[in-house]
């Protein structure tokens, strides 16, 4: 099969590498080179390096309006966290099929692997879809699910885009017998893109600090007014504690109440500094048990 492939993360690049493996990929479009880092030095994305280290032909256009498709004689095009809706041209060159990283209708839109782990939920997955010109909204072809217990995104990523990988193979391979399923719009929720000031966090919920503490790795952290939080543990979610007061220091870390539950600070970056050791934070402040570590 001739297959177009559009995408930008690393969950694509497993995606694609395993389609590579199987089928002719005549065409890869990705995001645009951004800047990156304080440098602000233009990057290209891990769908591009990978396409361009495979030599396939790549594109980096800003809007698809003008793009034809149809020069690149597609049975299918194949699209995963790519960046862009399709516009019409696109859709109707060949079946395009979306494998997005969340059980649709939930989770439609940009941060549906976040969403699921700062919502509580107990099962995530991946989702074919047959693309119309809704955001996320077309037919679903299949899907597969695994729990999401105590993992962080950069966890889910990585197994997401496993299963994704596999399925579609699956979906191309038994495309002509999938009966596509309508999506039920009753049931849709949206996921937004993440902002940098999403990852702040007050002391108020020990579990909501260790949700955004997992779903917010690897950008852009969580973070205090006077520090970033590295590494963390959550201790209980239900003890009553006045929010921030040092309440342990141990050799580990450093257990910090919240209105509700405790958290254990382990590392800590106060900004334009090195991580340091909570441990090692609180003493260079001089802050004891019973002090509150955000003053």
């Amino acid at each position: 099969m001739n297959i177009v492939f559009m995408g930008s993360p690393d969950y694509a690049v497993k995606i694609l590498d395993e389609l590579a493996k199987k089928h002719n990929i005549t065409a890869v479009y990705t995001q645009p080179d951004k800047p990156v880092g304080r440098k602000k030095i233009l990057t290209p994305t891990p769908v591009k390096r990978y396409a361009l280290e495979k030599g396939f032909e790549v594109f980096t256009p800003g809007s698809l309006k003008n793009e034809n498709f149809k020069r690149f004689n597609p049975d299918f095009i194949v699209v995963a966290a790519y960046g862009l809706l399709l516009p019409k041209n696109v859709l109707n060159t060949a079946p395009c099929i979306n494998l997005h990283a969340s059980l649709l209708p939930k989770y439609r839109g940009a941060s549906p692997i976040q969403s699921a782990i700062l919502n509580g939920d107990k099962y995530t997955g991946v989702t074919s879809m047959l693309m119309d010109e809704g955001l996320d909204t077309g037919d679903i072809l299949c899907w597969d699910y695994t729990e999401v217990g105590r993992k962080t995104s950069i966890d889910l990523f990585n197994e997401l885009a496993d299963i994704a990988a596999k399925q579609i193979i699956y979906t191309i391979d038994n495309f002509s017998n999938i009966k596509p399923l309508k999506q039920n719009d009753i049931f849709a929720t949206y996921s937004p893109k993440i902002k940098k000031q999403d990852g702040f966090v007050d002391f108020n919920n020990a579990e909501l600090i260790d949700r955004k503490y997992r779903a917010f790795q690897p950008w852009p952290g969580i973070f205090t007014q006077n520090f970033k939080i590295n590494e963390m543990e959550l201790i209980d979610t239900d003890s009553k504690n006045n929010a921030g007061e040092i309440i342990e220091i141990d050799g580990e870390g450093v257990i910090v109440g919240c209105k509700e539950g405790r958290i254990k600070l382990i590392k800590v970056q106060v900004p334009g500094k090195k991580e340091v050791f909570a441990v090692d934070y609180v003493n260079g402040k001089r802050l004891k048990t019973g002090q509150n570590i955000l003053e």
